[in-house]
């Protein structure tokens, strides 16, 4: 799986990868609902609740499938102002994971906003694994409500000298 990053692409996301979309992102949240103990019934409503939220909060912003080899592998949600860059969800399917595809498509993000002077905010579960790749693409901790971490990537040419003591 590791040759998947010259292979992935984007595509805008349309009305007909709903149930796609709605599979990637119940995938993400399977191992946090094992442990409150709501029968699958519930989980579905919660995921369809929160999936339809995260929906609603950005209309605007770029959707997009990942493709790997012409095969949909999950999705990226990027909200864009004239202030920053919002990376507001990176997904992919359980078997595309750990493959660097997700990491490459940060870089892609990351080089977008050193081109245009602007920060890369995210906002993460705590116990998501995802966290470490944040720290290893130099993304700090800015803030937390104890569940999610808030998480910021400032270009280099803005950054304060604290950040690197």
């Amino acid at each position: 799986m590791r040759d998947c990053l010259s292979s992935a692409s984007l595509r805008p996301a349309s009305a007909a990868d709903e149930a796609f979309l709605l599979a990637v992102y119940s995938s993400t949240r399977a191992g946090e609902l094992d442990a409150v103990g709501w029968d699958d019934n519930q989980k579905r409503l919660f995921i369809k609740m929160q999936f339809d939220a995260q929906r609603r909060c950005y209309p605007d912003g770029d959707n997009s499938i990942i493709m790997v080899d012409e095969r949909a592998a999950g999705r990226i949600l990027v909200s864009r102002s004239d202030s920053e860059i919002l990376l507001v969800d990176i997904s992919l399917l359980p078997e595309y994971r750990n493959a660097g595809i997700g990491t490459g498509l940060i870089q892609e993000l990351l080089r977008e906003a050193a081109v245009a002077g602007k920060p890369v905010r995210l906002h993460v579960l705590n116990s998501n694994p995802a966290v470490k790749l944040y720290e290893r693409l130099e993304f700090v901790r800015i803030g937390s409500d104890g569940t999610y971490l808030e998480m910021l990537w400032t270009p280099v040419a803005t950054r304060s000298c604290s950040t690197f003591s």
